[in-house]
């Protein structure tokens, strides 16, 4: 029995070697932890239950039925971050590459599996070559199944990908339906065709970090959701994440002890809002001193910057934010900020998380790019996105909201549940000037009777009162007391009960 057990013992400790000392070393050349370290990392200690750890693949061609190392590939398994159940796959660089075959499919599907069937996360580690090469079909039917396993899971459990290394080819199509994609700069990139490709087809020259690299993706095409300076740093940011979140649509989001008094107001609050209406302000400052301890985690900060999400707590209870950003583009909406926004707000509805949001907008961003590009498709997944959503809706107007980007911005009208405004917005078709210009075409030579006509437009609907008196606001609230209002208003909303006409799915304006 004691030499069995030894047995036992010798081949688990060969399949924690991956591919070798040699290979673990240089990922740490490059800057990379391994696939096990990064779990140690991730979850919390001694809590990792592996899964499949002597699965080899079948493959016999092109002399690959000599080439066997336990675990194929990928890591995987079951662990807990901060006490809570979730479930992981890391893939192994050490191992062919952690290129993808049948067997290396199967693994990462049987967990996925599990975390469905048992209402937990799913947390993918993608440190890869994409398929399997001597494998062929088998390898793009496995990349299917997987894919096949995301599409099911979204919306049903949160899943969140990782990339810490090359994610190429089909390995990039997981990730893509995710809820969240996190990179690490330098070492990580995606792109669906690699730099050879592109120059064979386009002529282009350009090299991996210039085509798929972690700024790109957080910055320019918003792939990705976050860019962090290393694997650790990554990890972290992923177990911070898991706590906002719900273990699936089959529970409540997450309820912590908070030390944050409900009624706390602040007075700098009063004025945040510039007196000049040109000014900008950074709308982050209203989210961190309305939420419990000015905690956010913010949700892809460096792309389409001129719209904020992110998820904070309210009296303990997960809150997703919306806000409108002044300091970028004067906060207008876009293409990329609609998209953005239209994501996270379906996300926390999915989920059931209760939306905080923001208003100062002065509307959408005009010009030949923007309506080209497909502004008004684009547009309206926001506002899809808004008015199918059921969950708790909390509105603060606090300057401008103007055209349809008011009625866009969760408006009363999308079945905001409570919509405040604050004595500085402004809700009216469009600015003043514009308005007076066009309403008094006739006086646009006389710089006195225009100015007459910007002040009468101004007195009429540069304030909150007019949406206050047709009900489209349910009061204007000193800002001081945003916090406390919307806490209040919070409690009212715990046992909503609201839901859409059945449908098999919805079409939203993709």
């Amino acid at each position: 029995m004691k030499a069995v057990l030894e047995q036992l013992d010798a081949k688990r400790e060969a399949a924690r070697m991956g591919g070798g000392e040699a290979r673990i070393k240089a990922q740490h050349e490059k800057g990379k932890l391994s696939a096990r370290e990064r779990l140690d990392v991730l979850l919390d200690e001694g809590s990792f239950e592996e899964f499949d750890m002597f699965v080899e693949h079948d493959c016999t061609e092109f002399g690959m039925a000599e080439k066997k190392i336990p675990g194929d590939g990928v890591v995987t398994g079951s662990g807990t971050i901060n006490g809570r159940l979730v479930y992981v796959f890391a893939k192994d660089f050490t191992v062919f590459g952690g290129s993808l075959s049948a067997a290396h499919a199967r693994k990462i599907c049987k967990v996925q599996d599990a975390a469905l069937k048992n209402g937990a996360p799913i947390i993918g580690l993608f440190d890869a070559g994409g398929a399997r090469i001597q494998e062929g079909v088998d390898a793009l039917g496995g990349y299917a199944e997987i894919f096949q396993r995301n599409t099911l899971a979204s919306g049903v459990i949160p899943q969140i990908s990782v990339i810490m290394g090359p994610c190429a080819g089909g390995d990039v199509y997981s990730p893509a339906i995710t809820d969240f994609i996190f990179m690490v700069k330098d070492t990580s990139y995606m792109y669906v065709t690699g730099p050879d490709v592109v120059k064979t087809v386009t002529n282009e020259i350009v090299t991996h970090e210039e085509l798929g690299g972690a700024s790109v993706h957080a910055k320019k095409s918003g792939v990705a959701e976050g860019a962090f300076e290393n694997d650790i740093e990554a990890l972290v940011q992923v177990r911070r994440l898991i706590d906002f979140l719900p273990a699936s649509n089959r529970e409540d989001p997450p309820v912590r002890e908070v030390f944050d008094a409900p009624d706390r107001v602040e007075p700098s609050l009063d004025t945040l809002v510039p007196p000049n209406p040109n000014k900008p302000y950074d709308i982050k400052e209203l989210i961190a001193k309305v939420a419990d301890e000015g905690d956010f985690f913010e949700i892809a900060p460096d792309y389409a910057a001129n719209i904020v999400v992110g998820f904070g707590r309210l009296e303990g209870q997960t809150v997703g934010f919306v806000a409108n950003q002044p300091l970028s583009l004067a906060g207008v909406l876009d293409i990329d900020a609609s998209k953005k926004a239209a994501r996270f707000v379906r996300f926390c509805d999915a989920f059931e998380i209760p939306l905080i949001t923001f208003v100062d907008v002065p509307g959408f961003l005009p010009g030949t790019k923007q309506e080209y590009g497909g502004l008004i498709k684009h547009g309206a997944k926001l506002l899809f996105a808004y008015a199918e959503a059921t969950v708790p809706k909390l509105t603060v107007i606090t300057r401008k909201a103007y055209g349809g980007a008011y009625d866009v911005m969760a408006s009363k009208h999308l079945r905001g549940d409570v919509n405040y405004a604050w004595p500085t917005a402004e809700i009216a078709v469009m600015g003043a000037k514009g308005a007076a210009e066009i309403i008094h075409r006739k006086d646009l030579g006389d710089a006195d009777k225009m100015a007459e006509h910007v002040k009468e437009y101004e007195d009429r609907f540069a304030n909150p009162f007019v949406a206050a008196s047709r009900g489209f606001l349910d009061d204007v609230i000193q800002p001081h007391n945003t916090r406390h209002r919307l806490i209040k208003a919070l409690r009212t909303l715990r046992n909503k009960e609201l839901t859409n006409p059945w449908k098999k799915h919805d079409n939203i304006p993709l």
